[in-house]
């Protein structure tokens, strides 16, 4: 047992510890922020409300079904409800009914609703696809700033590096009297200002993780870490794709368009169903219904004593004799007896009624044709925002694909720079080495140099991000983008 408790604790850290040490690559983090982004998870829920929407919509064509009880006392002069005689009494009654419903024209309100809750529900899956792609291009571009800021770290520590060997030969040549002491001095501010520049490029990469991070919605910055990997430049081949073919593939494949334009068909339909208000509507109708009170049953009966009585007032008189005629009237008694049993009132009192109920629409206070305006306005403002939506795009695949195309000479620049820094920076090394130029010109050569390796890192990144948009653009999946 011991034994056993001591493995699980054992297999828990070394998961705990792996957890901690774990690097995430950049299709990792993708993944992650896709399946756990606060924002999606919100849209998704725009998803589940059209979806609830379309049933409301289904629902318009079935028919209602309700039923309803009641049971009440009343005191005073009230009716008997099972005799509808007034009395002065306290009752208690009860009625219960079941009624059913059939919209049966309505001026294809129930139609269009339905046609309306479709095309929601297909926005709201374009508007959770952009919301992805747009999730992973910022998921993509923290990513790389995080590279970005860890290459130039590693660029200013090897540059750092190169200046503490240079002390020490420095020092070498002071000390053989071929360069002054100055030149010593000189490579030292060099070496501190360098180490300033380190501890920036620390912090840029801290704050990168951070805001990376952020992104992924993780609590726990201080362990997370990113793969340090050299990517590469990947899909340089879009670029032969001129502006025009792109526009048109975005148009096939991007949300943005979409969106805007299902939101347009969403405004047409609502002005088609705001028009229906102006038709009659005729519905069905179908009611059961019964009653039972608690008041006692009236029992009458002959008086077995005293079966009948003779009149007070003749009834008739004989003709010639003038004789009256008394009528014998039924000696009736009456007793109160217990209540009808509940379910023979039930059975005796109950009734149905049915029938269609026509409504037609003649005068509202013009509410009817002001809602018919207002979805008409809604119309046009649609066009406008797709007609708008149109141009934004537009603009914005042409700026992509200029932005792209210079982030490539930006990128073939610093390779020229960097191989010509890097021959100039050889040339002073060998000259300052001799003795031939002071430190000053040197650590200006050095710095072009570290400068020009800077520079390379950040165009190359910049060149890999610009072109992963361009391949949004064209379609690419986000969890397909190759680096």
């Amino acid at each position: 047992m011991r034994k056993l408790i001591i493995i699980c604790f054992s297999l828990l850290f070394s998961i705990a510890g792996f957890s901690q040490n774990k690097k995430w690559t950049l299709q990792e983090c993708v993944q992650y922020a896709l399946d756990n982004h606060i924002t999606i998870k919100q849209t998704q829920l725009d998803e589940e409300t059209a979806a609830i929407e379309k049933k409301d919509a289904i629902g318009n064509y079935l028919p209602t079904l309700n039923a309803n009880a009641s049971n009440s006392w009343n005191s005073g002069l009230t009716q008997n409800i099972t005799t509808g005689v007034l009395e002065n009494q306290t009752l208690r009654n009860s009625s219960y009914s079941i009624t059913a419903g059939i919209q049966i024209f309505n001026g294809f309100r129930n139609k269009k609703s339905l046609d309306r809750a479709e095309l929601s529900r297909i926005a709201a899956d374009y508007n959770i696809a952009k919301i992805k792609d747009d999730t992973a291009l910022s998921v993509a571009l923290a990513y790389l700033s995080v590279l970005l800021n860890k290459e130039n770290l590693k660029t200013v520590v090897s540059q750092n590096a190169v200046t503490k060997e240079q002390i020490a030969r420095t020092q070498e040549l002071v000390d053989g009297g071929v360069l002054p002491s100055g030149d010593l001095l000189e490579i030292k501010a060099t070496d501190a200002s360098e180490y300033q520049r380190i501890v920036s490029a620390e912090n840029a990469v801290t704050i990168s993780l951070i805001n990376l991070a952020q992104l992924l919605a993780f609590d726990d910055y201080s362990t997370f870490d990113i793969e340090d990997s050299a990517y590469s430049i990947i899909g340089e081949s879009i670029l032969d794709t001129t502006p025009e073919v792109l526009i048109e593939k975005a148009k096939e494949s991007r949300y943005d368009l979409k969106i805007v334009e299902q939101n347009l068909e969403i405004a047409k339909k609502d002005l088609e169903i705001s028009k229906t208000s102006l038709y009659p509507t005729l519905s069905g109708f179908f009611n059961y219904n019964t009653r039972e009170s608690g008041a006692p049953t009236i029992n009458r009966f002959e008086d077995p004593d005293n079966p009948v009585s003779i009149s007070e007032n003749p009834t008739a008189i004989v003709g010639g004799t003038n004789q009256s005629v008394f009528a014998l009237i039924p000696n009736i008694i009456a007793e109160e007896g217990d209540p009808t049993p509940f379910t023979d009132q039930l059975y005796l009192n109950d009734g149905i009624s049915y029938g269609v109920q026509l409504s037609v629409p003649i005068f509202n206070g013009f509410s009817t044709r002001n809602s018919i305006k207002r979805s008409e306005v809604n119309v046009r403002r649609s066009e406008f925002q797709s007609e708008q939506a149109r141009l934004n795009f537009e603009s914005a695949v042409y700026q992509a694909y200029t932005d792209a195309k210079a982030a490539k000479e930006s990128y073939e620049a610093a390779i020229v720079a960097l191989n010509s820094q890097e021959l100039a920076y050889e040339y002073a090394k060998l000259r300052y080495d001799v003795g031939r130029t002071n430190a000053f010109d040197f650590s200006q050569s050095k710095q072009r140099f570290d400068n020009a390796q800077i520079e390379l890192t950040r165009t190359k990144y910049d060149y890999i991000f610009r072109i992963k948009v361009l391949e949004l653009y064209f379609g690419v999946p986000a969890t397909e983008l190759k680096f």
